[in-house]
């Protein structure tokens, strides 16, 4: 995974209205991406392989009325995240599971990006 990409996927809002945060870590072995995404039921997220990303998106269930908020500062309905993917990811074995209301993508990386430690003679 590299940084959130600056351009928008081929599908999806033009401009979403709401946004969450999200970390990123590296490892030996793998990508990890942590989307903050309390109160958003499990059911609701989805999470897409496309244009050389991943893609993740979460919908609120639509209730009657909406809660007169002081101040709002968490998303209520909706967000979406596009992050593209290093070639040194192996996209065959991306998973991602739901724990707190935090998303965790984790994404491998392929077996010649895993071992790049080696000794280099000098000459």
């Amino acid at each position: 995974m590299h940084r959130p990409h600056r351009r928008r996927p081929a599908y999806g809002p033009r401009r979403p209205r709401h946004n969450v945060p999200v970390n990123i870590a590296e490892t030996a072995d793998a990508f990890e991406a942590r989307v903050f995404c309390v109160g958003f039921p499990k059911e609701g997220i989805q999470i897409q392989l496309t244009g050389g990303g991943v893609y993740v998106s979460g919908k609120m269930p639509v209730r009657d009325a909406y809660p007169d908020f002081l101040l709002q500062e968490y998303p209520v309905k909706s967000f979406e995240r596009f992050f593209e993917l290093s070639e040194r990811v192996d996209t065959d074995n991306i998973t991602a599971k739901y724990e707190n209301g935090v998303l965790i993508i984790h994404a491998p990386k392929t077996a010649a990006a895993a071992n790049v430690e080696r000794s280099i003679p000098v000459e």
